[in-house]
């Protein structure tokens, strides 16, 4: 397990960022903690970092939102609604985003129904707290430099 600090919200996009930039074709990553955490902020980091134009905000009332302005089309969902397993299974996402990213909003209350081939990231810290953010990689993920480019944007260095 990876853990990073970001102080701002700056620094919580520049780590998004620095995920985007090990993202392949039909990966997942699920953002989890509670409300205020980031969340958010890291998505739009990653769509940053994926080239994605278009303003970010959370889908949480329309659960998903694609964007395909990057270099890879980004499927943005937010699953804090999804009561069952089948509401789940009828988004499809894991089909959705086969070619490009899939991005969770409170993954961990779908992880079960999942792949275990995703990139877990945990957020802790609300308001002007300092973000505490744990990376558990799994599968395809655990082949990438994750803790180097994590620690180089904690830092504000841009990953190699």
């Amino acid at each position: 397990m990876i853990v990073v600090r970001a102080a701002s919200a700056a620094d919580t996009r520049r780590l998004g960022r620095a995920l985007a930039s090990l993202a392949h074709r039909g990966d997942m990553i699920l953002l989890c903690g509670p409300l205020g955490a980031g969340k958010s902020v890291l998505a739009a980091g990653i769509a940053e970092g994926l080239g994605v134009t278009e303003a970010v905000a959370s889908p949480s009332f329309v659960l998903v939102r694609t964007y395909r302005d990057g270099y890879m089309p980004l499927v943005h969902a937010d699953v804090y609604r999804i009561g069952s397993s089948g509401e789940f299974e009828d988004l499809d996402l894991v089909d959705a985003a086969r070619d490009g990213l899939l991005l969770i909003e409170w993954g961990d209350a779908v992880a079960g129904w999942l792949p275990d081939t995703y990139l877990a990231v945990e957020m802790e810290g609300a308001g002007d707290e300092v973000r505490t953010i744990r990376l558990e990689a799994r599968g395809p993920w655990l082949d990438r430099p994750l803790e180097g480019s994590m620690e180089a944007a904690s830092k504000g260095r841009t990953p190699c």
